[in-house]
């Protein structure tokens, strides 16, 4: 199994299939690297990577508590182990977090942002609400019911929704309540603007609650584009993985 050490001693695990531009997938915490694995069909035009944030899936937990830079420090650890000078990075709800944190520390590796369910920062009742929960099932050793509710939502089979559920098993639970806690303090809509790249913003058309960070990137941001996925709602990278993955060729090849 592929792994790199970032500081030296922390195994983070990750995946590489394909070959032209590079496309990173950053996903929310819990969820692992299979959240895009229908995204490995990508693998035809670009060079698909995946990775599991350390304390997550199987990569390892390290010592340091849980920070966007230490985060950002790690995906930039993984990049020069790939050599990747370059890449479109593509987060997933919070991951979309991270992703926004890695291109305003490292802006010369980033080519393209492109956002699923992004946000700039929590500052709406529901998805308050959406952190609150996750935060109480993590500390109330609530995992494996976090677990059934994450596969079950994003699998399309039973399958998938079991696949995905074993993953979040994975999980370090003091790792996981850090992801939700650092994810729900984070903001970045005042540095915005300092995002050069483009920025590709999708949501489904029914993720009504996250409709409203559109707006703000527009707002703050230089580039950005919206596409939303009729019938949507929060679930792209699974549910309507034909879509998304349309879109993104569609954008970049």
């Amino acid at each position: 199994m592929p792994y790199t050490f970032v500081e030296h001693s922390v195994p983070l695990y990750y995946e590489t299939i394909g070959s032209g531009t590079p496309i990173v997938f950053v996903h929310p915490p819990g969820m692992g690297s299979v959240t895009f694995h229908r995204q490995r069909e990508l693998s035809s035009s670009f060079q698909v990577v995946t990775y599991d944030l350390r304390g997550n899936g199987k990569s390892g937990k390290g010592n340091k508590p849980i920070t966007m830079d230490v985060l950002a420090s790690d995906l930039h650890e993984l990049f020069n182990h790939l050599e990747l000078k370059e890449a479109i990075v593509c987060g997933y709800s919070n991951g979309g977090s991270i992703a926004q944190h890695f291109a305003l520390q490292y802006p010369h590796q980033v080519k393209a942002l492109v956002l699923i369910g992004g946000f700039s920062e929590v500052c709406t009742p529901l998805l308050y609400g959406e952190f609150f929960i996750g935060i109480y099932a993590v500390k109330w050793h609530g995992i494996p019911i976090l677990a059934n509710v994450l596969g079950n939502s994003h699998g399309i089979t039973k399958e998938e929704q079991q696949m995905l559920a074993d993953y979040v098993r994975l999980c370090d639970r003091q790792r996981l309540y850090e992801m939700y806690v650092t994810g729900l303090h984070y903001r970045s809509t005042d540095r915005l603007h300092e995002l050069r790249c483009p920025i590709l913003l999708i949501y489904g058309s029914r993720d009504y609650y996250v409709h409203t960070y559109g707006r703000i990137f527009q707002q703050h941001a230089h580039d950005v584009r919206i596409v939303y996925v009729d019938g949507a709602r929060h679930q792209i990278p699974t549910k309507h993985h034909k879509e998304l993955n349309l879109i993104i060729r569609s954008y970049f090849s």
